[in-house]
């Protein structure tokens, strides 16, 4: 863990992925915005890591799966110390190792790559029931989007995890409600979500994702069964002009804009 609060690490995480997306002229800083808060509690409060040994057999696996929003997990491993923050200034610049989505090569503390939506679930499916089989405490955390959950294959992990009652394996859905052009609801509704995944033998919880005991308190939470967190999120979440707002899908921090969504962040 680290000593870094929730807040402060949140707070950096934006401040970064906003500086981040401005020099690269890239996308996607809604969605790195609306699950901030929870990777900085998985990340200052749940998560059993080391920064000296990333790769330790101790620790706690974190995948994220919305890979779009990557720029949120590198800010974090940089705010912690995993690599120096001076290497995000290269984020989505050719040549550099820190893609516009996750790229886990040479960077540490990334478990997987993740461009494709729908395939880190069945990776954690993967890990969870290793370390079941082996006896080992190990958890192991996944973060999806809501709009992520059209991907089929996110149906069959979840059905594997619940046969296998993984209990070790936690997932966390980053309900924003809003997918690249328009809300989810109505490009494919989930609704109701909380019993598709108690009738696939999940035990499920929804929560603000915002509130940061909450989410720690969730994630603490004991299960004898696969967890599934639903967490009502907002898009753009800490800077006023982009939130719940379906252009920051793809929009670009520029101009007057950045410096008025910056002014926000540090005020």
């Amino acid at each position: 863990m680290t000593n870094l609060t929730p807040e402060e690490l949140a707070r950096s995480i934006r401040i970064e992925c906003l500086k981040m997306t401005n020099r690269a002229n890239s996308s996607h800083i809604g969605s790195m915005f609306s699950c901030a808060d929870i990777v900085s509690v998985l990340y200052s409060r749940i998560l059993n890591f080391d920064v000296a040994m990333p790769t330790s057999e101790k620790r706690d696996y974190f995948l994220q799966s919305k890979g779009h929003a990557g720029g949120a997990l590198y800010a974090s491993l940089a705010s912690l110390g995993f690599f120096k923050k001076e290497l995000l200034k290269t984020y989505y610049q050719n040549g550099s190792k820190f893609g516009g989505h996750i790229s886990h090569k040479d960077i540490e503390g990334v478990e997987i790559s993740t461009g494709s939506l729908g395939h880190a679930l069945s990776i954690g499916c993967g890990i969870s029931i290793e370390l079941k089989n082996k006896n080992l405490p190990n958890r192991t955390f996944v973060l999806l989007s809501d709009g992520e959950l059209d991907e089929g294959s996110n149906w069959e992990a979840m059905l594997f995890a619940g046969h296998h009652i993984l209990n070790n394996l936690t997932i966390i859905i980053d309900y924003n409600k809003l997918q690249s052009i328009k809300p989810v609801s109505e490009t494919l509704g989930l609704e109701p979500l909380e019993d598709k995944f108690k009738s696939f033998g999940w035990e499920v919880c929804s929560i603000d994702g915002h509130n940061y005991s909450e989410i720690e308190e969730t994630l603490n939470r004991n299960s004898t069964k696969p967890f599934c967190i639903i967490a009502h999120t907002i898009k753009g979440k800490g800077v006023s002009f982009m939130e719940n707002s379906v252009l920051w899908h793809y929009r670009s921090p520029q101009g007057q804009e950045f410096e008025d969504a910056l002014k926000e962040l540090t005020e």
